[in-house]
Formats: structure tokens, sequence, C-alpha cells
């Protein structure tokens, strides 16, 4: 089975993380369009407790604008959700979708060439969480 996501789990709170995966997608262009607090959705619509978890929503503009233009519907797969989770161990879990997977079924080769670019950023990202 293919990877379809960029996973890393970091030594820090869940607080520093999210905040420091905001600023280092923000570094790579990325901005935040929309966020979904995971447990605070649950705990509102099925009264279930769950562990901080968040969906964040994020888009870089100039790549979102040559991936609509090549193909319509891309939107689908628009914004790049990322996540940040906090584990039971402490630790915190950053994860997003791999773009390169997402977009293989297209067969679309500029589609192909704007994920590879749009990896390198979030992989980036993600790794200078710290």
């Amino acid at each position: 089975m293919a990877d379809y996501c960029i996973k890393r789990r970091v030594e820090l709170s869940y607080e520093e993380a999210e905040k420091r995966v905001r600023e280092t997608l923000s570094e790579e262009g990325f901005g935040i369009l929309t966020e979904i607090d995971v447990k605070a959705t649950l705990k509102k619509k099925l009264n279930r407790d769950f562990r901080r978890y968040i969906i964040l929503g994020a888009c870089n503009p100039p790549y979102a604008y040559r991936a609509l233009s090549a193909e319509p519907d891309i939107g689908v797969f628009l914004p790049c959700n990322v996540l940040v989770y906090e584990n039971e161990d402490g630790t915190t879990t950053i994860s997003a979708m791999d773009p390169v997977e997402a977009m293989k079924a297209l067969g679309n080769e500029l589609l192909d060439e704007l994920a590879r670019e749009v990896k390198e950023r979030i992989v980036r990202a993600i790794d200078r969480v710290k």
C-alpha cells in the first residue's frame, strides 16, 4: 500500500506543535483557510470525548491557481489538509495528505509536477517543526 500521508511525531506539546505548524506552513507560502477542531466537534455532535485534534485547511494560492487552471475539478482536493493531534505519550503527530499520491489517479503531468512542488514545501514545513 502506498503512503497516503506525510507524517511526523514530535516531542512538543500539542499547543506548541500547532503553533509551529502554522508558522512553518506560512514560511512556505501556505495560509490557513479552514480549521476544524475535531475534539470540540465530536463533543458537540456526539457528546464523545476525543484527543486534541485539529484539521488545518492549508492553501498556497499560486499553486492552487495553477492547479485549478489545469483541472477545474481539482478543487475536491483543496485545500491541503494538515493534521495536528496529541498522542497518549505526550508527543504530537503532524500529518498531511501526500499530494503526489493524491494526483496519481488523474494522469495529468502538469498536476503531477505541481504535486511534487507542493509536497516539497509541505515536507519542509513539517520537518522544521521542532
